[in-house]
């Protein structure tokens, strides 16, 4: 389990906590997209309403919890995070409490076969209990007053909807932003459902947020690539923890170096070892030589002949 800090700016991804799933009850609870079950309608006779905020948290939810209040607690509140986003795992009503528990918005995918209802907004009869569900949403029950972007690219339509609606399984109204794509050539409809709690949140924000969770993946593929993640041999759960941490330190100790270095492109991995090792190598010829290095490497010259080994030129 990795938690990161995204910056929105750069659309960088720096890892801030790594934990490993250890506990055989941990790992069977780790979240997966449920498919909704749709027996038969109503609740049991003589059942009493429930709290549908008050969850049991599965362990992984539990172990979840509390690396995000960790990770509050080593960032501090001069950042003032507000959301967490994570995949459609936590597309459900444990999943969002356990967030929002920690004082965070969720940001995260639903299944794209879930029941949602738009809010009733028809009359009262004055009997019972107010109305709450109207009409199903489906793309064909949102409206142009739903519509926040259209688009077309290579005979793909793709058409952004936001709406606030319900869901069974949870207690308050959901931001959701309907995703439909429609191939215009065959006529064939995909469509995505993105969620949050958080009522005011935009629908470009929630999807640019949302598309931010790709960075992580990154950050994996820096630490097998050059930081050893995929090479160690430890085999023991704290040498196995404390390695883990190291590679991904080092990812955002090297996203942090490369983006202070003058010329260097950021996040050019590559680019960063090979000035380093060509530094390196440099003085130790200069000192084979007799040649006072300091003095020597005054002119930074010496070092754009020896970094001929980049990706990306150094500006001139």
């Amino acid at each position: 389990m990795n938690l990161s800090l995204a910056q929105v700016e750069t659309r960088t991804a720096y890892p801030l906590i790594t934990e490993q799933l250890v506990r055989e009850e941990v790992k069977e609870s780790a979240p997966k997209a449920v498919k909704e079950k749709h027996g038969k309608r109503g609740r049991p006779k003589g059942s009493a309403n429930k709290n549908r905020k008050d969850v049991e948290l599965s362990p992984f939810q539990t172990q979840l919890q509390g690396c995000i209040r960790a990770a509050l607690e080593l960032v501090g509140m001069d950042l003032g995070l507000v959301y967490f986003v994570y995949d459609g795992a936590l597309g459900n009503n444990a999943g969002l409490q356990a967030v929002t528990q920690t004082g965070l918005h969720l940001i995260s995918k639903l299944r794209h076969d879930s029941q949602l209802y738009l809010p009733y907004t028809g009359g009262y009869s004055g009997k019972g209990r107010r109305r709450k569900y109207g009409e199903k949403l489906t793309p064909e029950t949102l409206t142009e007053a739903h519509l926040k972007a259209e688009s077309v690219e290579k005979d793909i339509r793709t058409r952004v909807y936001q709406v606030q609606a319900w869901h069974r399984n949870f207690p308050e109204l959901l931001n959701v932003v309907v995703i439909v794509k429609t191939n215009l050539k065959t006529g064939r409809t995909a469509k995505v459902l993105l969620f949050s709690d958080d009522l005011a949140l935009s629908s470009e924000t929630l999807i640019q947020y949302y598309s931010l969770r790709f960075q992580i993946e990154f950050n994996f593929r820096d630490a097998k690539q050059y930081w050893g993640l995929e090479d160690f041999m430890n085999v023991k759960e704290t040498q196995v923890g404390n390695f883990a941490n190291f590679s991904l330190f080092m990812v955002t100790f090297s996203q942090i170096l490369s983006a202070k270095m003058e010329g260097l492109a950021r996040g050019s991995m590559l680019d960063l070892k090979t000035i380093f090792r060509a530094r390196k190598y440099t003085r130790r010829i200069l000192n084979s030589l007799g040649k006072n290095d300091e003095e020597f490497l005054i002119d930074d010259r010496i070092f754009q002949i020896a970094e001929i080994g980049r990706i990306h030129a150094k500006a001139a």
